[in-house]
């Protein structure tokens, strides 16, 4: 017992260590003029450009303005010159632009005139996070550092700012109602288009057949613990429904690493997509998505498609984790318990399609496929 003591007592002084050199490199680095024509995309879950950061970066190209971009992505770990280049980024970019969770920057105290833009990897507010989940499992103290550095957030309507307020933990003027970046895809035909043949070039075999998609959120108080109990999902009952007509795709969250196990006469109905980087290419091939406290329903339901909400847990998770709306009056689609039930939803066609028009009013104040351009402006060209 005290070797673990003394164990885990050395390795919060080497993390402290690592914080004050890292700080103390900062202080002195931001002594350096601030460029300010360099964007900084920084990323410690995603490994190339994609996502918001794809979009918002097609559209910086497109303008007139030169600018220096410097990307420093999620690597397994960061030798010393990479941290040292990582901390003399932070302290000379005038944008700093973030799709997640940080730690690194959050001791940091954002120079004058940088900006530190959150534009987080969540579409809506469904689930609460950050400080919203003070004093729950998993939740942050109330006087931790984390998110409240940043200088901007933005958001896909004013009517969730003050929950994104509230759960990172700054003021509601620092948050814009621009639109995400992402979600433009929805709006753009050809790409869909585009998207569609691409798909079916690689993955054929899924070609004459409805897609069913399964992307339920992690079980778990976050990264380290996140798992999900597969034995909820009767894969014996879907196969015997469904396998004529359809395909079963599971996209589970990257935090969970363990694999579903399909057994080898389920094969060619049954497809592990966890992989599958950008969930958004995969909604647009899909014909029904089940999730359950995931905000992929909120992209979801631009695509006007049917959606089931496999809430098994649904009283547990409220407990330890909560939501900003009501679930059973919020979520745009059925709610399901078990396998029977869904099995039931979708023979049936148990759907209301009607409801996804007024969630979608509700969530996105923009829906013309301009969002990254709204970023750009009122983000980069506003303050340069």
């Amino acid at each position: 017992m005290k070797l673990f003591s003394h164990h885990v007592k050395k390795k919060s002084f080497l993390c402290n260590l690592k914080v004050f050199s890292i700080k103390w490199l900062y202080h002195l680095l931001c002594l350096l003029p601030l460029k300010d024509n360099r964007i900084l995309f920084l990323s410690d879950s995603r490994t190339d450009v994609s996502g918001n950061f794809e979009y918002v970066y097609k559209e910086l190209i497109n303008r007139d303005i030169k600018f220096d971009y410097k990307f420093v992505l999620k690597v397994e770990k960061k030798n010393k010159i990479e941290v040292l280049l990582l901390v003399y980024y932070l302290a000379t970019s005038k944008f700093i632009f973030l799709d997640d969770y940080y730690p690194l920057i959050y001791p940091l105290k954002i120079r004058k005139n940088a900006e530190v833009i959150q534009l987080w990897h969540a579409v809506g507010a469904f689930k609460k996070f950050g400080y919203s989940r003070v004093g729950l499992p998993g939740g942050p103290h109330i006087k931790s550092k984390s998110h409240r550095n940043y200088t901007k957030a933005i958001v896909s309507s004013k009517n969730v700012i003050k929950h994104y307020s509230e759960g990172f933990g700054i003021s509601e003027d620092k948050i814009l109602s621009t639109g995400i970046p992402r979600t433009d895809l929805f709006f753009d035909e050809n790409k869909k288009e585009k998207i569609r043949k691409k798909f079916f070039n690689k993955y054929p075999f899924l070609k004459n057949k409805k897609i069913i998609t399964f992307a339920p959120t992690f079980r778990g108080n976050g990264k380290k613990s996140a798992h999900y109990p597969f034995q909820v999902v009767d894969l014996e009952k879907l196969y015997s429904s469904f396998s004529k007509d359809y395909i079963f795709l599971f996209k589970m969250h990257p935090f969970i690493k363990q694999k579903i196990i399909i057994p080898d006469e389920y094969k060619e109905f049954f497809y592990d997509f966890s992989t599958f980087r950008e969930i958004n290419q995969l909604l647009i091939v899909t014909d029904i998505l089940i999730t359950d406290y995931s905000s992929v329903c909120f992209e979801f339901a631009l695509l006007n498609k049917p959606m089931v909400f496999f809430a098994f847990d649904m009283e547990n998770y409220l407990k330890t984790r909560n939501f900003y709306y009501k679930y059973d009056q919020f979520v745009p689609g059925p709610i399901v318990r078990n396998t029977n039930e869904l099995i039931k939803v979708i023979k049936h066609n148990h759907f209301n399609l009607k409801e996804l028009k007024s969630f979608v009013n509700y969530f996105f104040d923009h829906m013309d496929g301009c969002s990254s351009a709204r970023v750009v402006d009122e983000l980069i060209f506003k303050n340069n």
